[in-house]
C-alpha cells in the first residue's frame, strides 16, 4: 500500500499521517471527551447544599429549639439567622439576603422564593420536620396542662414566585446558556475574520450591543422567559456577551491564534460549570460556588436572576464582574495592538531609514 497520497491541485505527493501520531491524536480526542463529561458533571455529582441562609423569627425558645436542630442534623447546610419579625424576614428573602424563613408564633410559616431555584427545594424539604416538630411540640404543652392538643398547621408561602409564563423557571435556566455561546462564538469569530485590534474592539462593542437587543427582545419579549426591565435587562446580555467575547480578542491580540482558547476553555469548560447556572453556588465543594460569581457566567447567570425577580437585590457586585472583564478584554487588545505597531516599525526599512534620518539632523 503507498504511504503518499497525491495532492488535489498540485499533483504533489503528500506523505501520510504517521500511524503513531494517528493514534496519539485519536487517543487526544478521547481525553477530550473525556474533560468534557467532567466539567460538566462534576457539580451535579459533588453537590453538598451548604450555608443556606434561612431567618428565623417568634418567640425565643421556639427559636432556639430549631436553631438547636437544624444546627445539629443538617450538617451546615444552614445558615440561620434570628430576625425581628415576618416584615424583617420577606424583606430579606427580596434582598436576596435569605433563601427562605422561617416564623414561629400562632400561625407558624414557612416562606420560600421558588425563584431561588434549587436552593429553594431545600428550603422547601424543611415543611415536613418543621410540621413534625410543632405537632410534637403542641401535643407536650397539652399534655402538661391536661387539655387537648390543638391541630396546627405550618402554611408555606412562596414569596418570590416564578413567573406565570415560566412556572418551573425551565425557561430562566435555558437563558443563561445564550449568553456564554454567544460571547464565546463571537469573540472567536471576531478574533478569526477581522484584522486588526481596534476594529475588533469596535466588532465586539458593536455585537454585544445588538447581540444584547435581540437576546432580550426574544427571551424576554417573545418566551417570557426573563422579567423585570427591559432595558436593564438588554444591558445585562449585552455586558455577559462583552465580558466573555473581549478577553478572547485581547488573548488573540497577545499571543495569536492560540487565544481563541479562552473561549471555550475558559469559559465554557472552567467558568460555566462553576457559574451557578446550573447549580446554586451554594451546592458547590469548597470555594468553587464563590469563584465562580468572579467570572463572566457566573455573575451573568446572577444578574440576569435578580433583575427578573429580586429587583431589591444588591446588584452593584455582578455588574462590577462584567465590567472588569470587558475592561480587562479590551485593555489586552489595545497592549497587543501598539506591541504589533512598535514590532511592524521596527521592522519597516522605510521607517527605520527616517528615523536615522531624523536622527542625523537632529544631531
Amino acid at each position: 500500500m503507498s504511504d503518499t497520497t497525491t495532492g488535489s491541485t498540485s499533483g504533489a505527493a503528500r506523505p501520510q499521517t504517521p500511524i503513531l501520531r494517528t493514534l496519539a491524536i485519536a487517543i487526544g480526542l478521547t481525553a477530550i471527551i473525556a474533560l468534557i463529561v467532567l466539567a460538566f458533571s462534576w457539580p451535579a455529582v459533588t453537590a453538598d447544599p451548604k450555608d443556606i441562609s434561612i431567618a428565623v423569627a417568634g418567640p425565643e425558645a421556639a427559636v432556639s429549639a430549631i436553631q438547636t436542630r437544624l444546627t445539629g442534623e443538617s450538617d451546615g447546610a444552614f445558615d440561620l439567622t434570628v430576625v425581628e419579625d415576618r416584615a424583617e424576614a420577606v424583606e430579606g428573602i427580596e434582598e436576596r439576603g435569605y433563601f427562605g424563613a422561617i416564623i414561629f408564633g400562632t400561625e407558624p410559616e414557612l416562606l420560600t422564593a421558588s425563584a431561588n431555584g434549587a436552593v429553594n427545594q431545600v428550603v422547601a424539604q424543611l415543611a415536613a420536620p418543621l410540621q413534625a416538630a410543632l405537632a410534637a411540640q403542641t401535643r407536650a404543652a397539652a399534655e402538661e396542662s391536661g387539655r387537648a392538643a390543638p391541630d396546627v398547621t405550618l402554611a408555606v408561602t412562596d414569596t418570590v414566585p416564578y413567573s406565570d409564563d415560566d412556572p418551573d423557571g425551565s425557561l430562566l435556566s435555558s437563558a443563561f446558556f445564550p449568553m456564554l455561546f454567544g460571547g464565546m462564538i463571537g469573540g472567536i469569530m471576531i478574533s478569526t475574520l477581522i484584522v486588526g485590534s481596534t476594529r475588533r474592539i469596535l466588532a465586539v462593542t458593536v455585537y454585544s450591543t445588538f447581540g444584547g437587543l435581540v437576546l432580550a427582545g426574544i427571551l424576554q419579549g417573545w418566551f417570557g422567559s426573563i422579567q423585570g426591565e427591559f432595558w436593564l435587562n438588554v444591558g445585562a446580555f449585552s455586558m455577559a456577551i462583552a465580558a466573555i467575547a473581549a478577553p478572547i480578542i485581547g488573548f488573540v491580540a497577545l499571543i495569536g491564534r492560540a487565544g481563541t482558547a479562552v473561549g471555550p476553555v475558559v469559559m465554557m469548560l472552567f467558568a460555566n460549570p462553576i457559574s451557578g447556572a446550573a447549580l446554586p453556588p451554594q451546592f458547590l465543594p469548597g470555594s468553587w460556588g464563590e469563584i465562580g460569581q468572579w467570572l463572566p457566567p457566573g455573575a451573568a447567570a446572577t444578574l440576569v436572576r435578580e433583575l427578573s425577580y429580586f429587583p431589591n437585590a444588591d446588584k452593584t457586585f455582578p455588574w462590577l464582574v462584567l465590567a472588569g472583564w470587558v475592561v480587562g478584554g479590551l485593555i489586552l487588545a489595545l497592549i497587543g495592538h501598539l506591541r504589533t505597531t512598535v514590532t511592524d516599525n521596527r521592522a519597516d526599512p522605510a521607517t527605520e531609514e527616517a528615523s536615522s534620518r531624523e536622527a542625523v539632523v537632529s544631531s
